[in-house]
């Protein structure tokens, strides 16, 4: 095959915004080979290259001999990934930390060096390769592949959970203290934080607002690992083991899904959010916290992840008209949208009238899902 007829300066331009690429030849194959930067990534993460740039650059040479690997196809692989702002190599050969790289290191508040290898493992990379089978038959590769959806596979195979936990632990982290510091929590409230994992944006909501105390609601497994458990959070909180399809705790005053709904199809989620409304208060609030896609073909984090999500799992990213009509159907009213630093944003609603009588367990076959 031919290459390129002319070298890939930078970024080419995305057709989305409505110019046409200089190289259209050179545009298509660089995609063609985006499999190839995932994989770049991930061996930069496994050899640590940020943690070995973390003092100041170094040759290839030096990274080579830390990392135990060969000089010349480090650089290669190096150069490559500089490319999109991941390291920078100056006029004498040595290679530098870029901001885009930082969170790669393993030391650094917010690492998200678990999150990277998460997402590049095989359960992803597998389920990813298989699209064309998942849009054909509209059913997650994974369960194909792995045979087994993706958390009953979790649960039986304890080594790929505590890459799946750390990972999501490590893309949470970053986004924690923004989304915290994006609502207006009321002062003296309950924060329940439904399917919260480790409790990392419960901790952030209690850290901002003292009067403020908190529910930590997930599985056994995620809540044996919550990071709550600190002085000045004393008093505060309390952590509840459960099944969000079967129930929620009562008692809260500000519910919150933050990374659950975008996981399962529309008819779990509203089973989901049919429990917290048999628990919410007539006064309390309902915020889900997850990717809204705005219209239009612009680049966007969600809209990526949207399709990672369909090759691994049976849920999606939504629009906030996509999550106006969930919510509607759980007795449920949207009242706004807010955005935040960071690429979750914040789907507020309120209870509305009845109209499906409260139940006192999950309905359908979601109820007995597994959830990490």
């Amino acid at each position: 095959m031919a290459p390129p007829t002319a070298p890939l300066a930078g970024r080419p331009a995305n057709p989305a915004d409505g110019r046409v690429p200089e190289d259209p030849v050179a545009f298509l194959i660089e995609h063609a080979l985006g499999h190839l930067f995932s994989a770049a990534l991930r061996t930069a993460v496994q050899y640590r290259v940020a943690d070995h740039l973390a003092e100041g650059p170094r040759t290839v040479e030096q990274l080579a001999e830390a990392t135990g690997t060969h000089a010349p196809h480090l650089r290669r692989l190096l150069r490559y990934l500089a490319t999109r702002d991941v390291f920078r190599e100056d006029a004498t050969g040595a290679f530098h930390l870029t901001p885009g790289a930082r969170p790669l290191r393993s030391d650094v508040p917010h690492s998200l060096r678990d999150a990277v290898l998460m997402m590049t493992d095989e359960t992803f990379r597998r389920s990813s390769a298989a699209l064309a089978e998942t849009v054909r038959t509209a059913g997650p590769s994974f369960d194909r592949i792995f045979g087994a959806p993706l958390f009953e596979f979790l649960a039986a195979d304890p080594g790929t959970r505590e890459l799946f936990d750390t990972g999501m632990a490590s893309l949470s982290g970053p986004v924690d203290g923004p989304v915290a510091e994006s609502y207006p929590f009321p002062e003296g409230s309950t924060v329940v934080d439904v399917g919260g994992g480790r409790g990392g944006l419960l901790r952030a909501v209690l850290e901002l607002h003292p009067t403020v105390s908190g529910v930590l609601h997930d599985q056994a497994p995620a809540i044996a690992r919550h990071v709550l458990d600190v002085p000045e959070l004393a008093g505060r909180w309390r952590a509840e083991t459960g099944d969000f399809f079967a129930s929620v705790p009562e008692g809260g005053d500000v519910y919150v899904l933050k990374h659950v709904l975008h996981d399962w199809s529309d008819a779990a989620c509203v089973d989901i959010l049919r429990r917290v409304r048999d628990a919410v208060p007539a006064r309390g609030r309902l915020l889900i916290v997850d990717s809204v896609l705005p219209p239009g073909n612009a680049p966007h984090y969600g809209k990526a992840m949207d399709v990672a999500m369909m090759a691994v799992v049976e849920g999606r990213e939504r629009t906030a008209e996509e999550y106006a009509t969930l919510l509607s159907a759980a007795d449920f009213r949207l009242t706004r949208v807010l955005s935040t630093p960071v690429f979750p944003s914040i789907v507020e609603s309120v209870p509305a009238a009845r109209t499906v009588p409260r139940a006192t367990g999950g309905t359908g076959d979601a109820a007995s899902a597994p959830r990490p």
